[in-house]
């Protein structure tokens, strides 16, 4: 996934968690005409409201303007992970076994980089998929955006 360095995830790990949500992951989209973009995705097993996102805003919001770890212009999203939830840490994609999953790689792997299938675990640093009745091992590490398929 897209994820932010992993220094500016701890720093806004430590404000989210001890705010009594689970930090699901942080991207920092850069590069655009006005600046950054740096996303937060936080859960909480009773779900999120807009309340929840606005009080978290303000207290990364805080932490930033202190620490300044980003040196560009950039806004401050937060968001619950929604029904597509993103998958960002190895811990995700086992957690989530079982449920369905589109993942795009960096680079081509068998002759494509999208794949959508049943996860079916990890094993060292491979995402296991099961697509089309073959399963298909994914390195991690070569993931560019990976998140659940909604299923009603």
């Amino acid at each position: 996934m897209r994820s932010a360095p992993e220094s500016l995830s701890r720093l806004i790990r430590q404000v989210v968690e001890s705010m009594g949500y689970e930090l699901v992951g942080v991207e920092l989209l850069t590069g655009k005409k006005a600046g950054a973009l740096l996303r937060v995705y936080v859960d909480r097993e009773e779900g999120i409201t807009l309340d929840d996102c606005a009080a978290v805003s303000h207290q990364v919001s805080g932490l930033l303007d202190v620490e300044d770890p980003i040196k560009e212009n950039y806004d401050l999203e937060v968001s619950s992970p929604g029904l597509d939830r993103p998958l960002f840490y190895k811990e995700h994609y086992e957690r989530f076994a079982g449920r369905k999953a589109r993942i795009r790689l960096r680079a081509m792997l068998h002759g494509r980089r999208r794949y959508e299938g049943v996860l079916a675990g990890v094993r060292d640093n491979e995402i296991l998929l099961e697509v089309e009745g073959e399963q298909v091992e994914l390195p991690l590490d070569q993931i560019e955006t990976a998140r659940l398929v909604p299923e009603f």
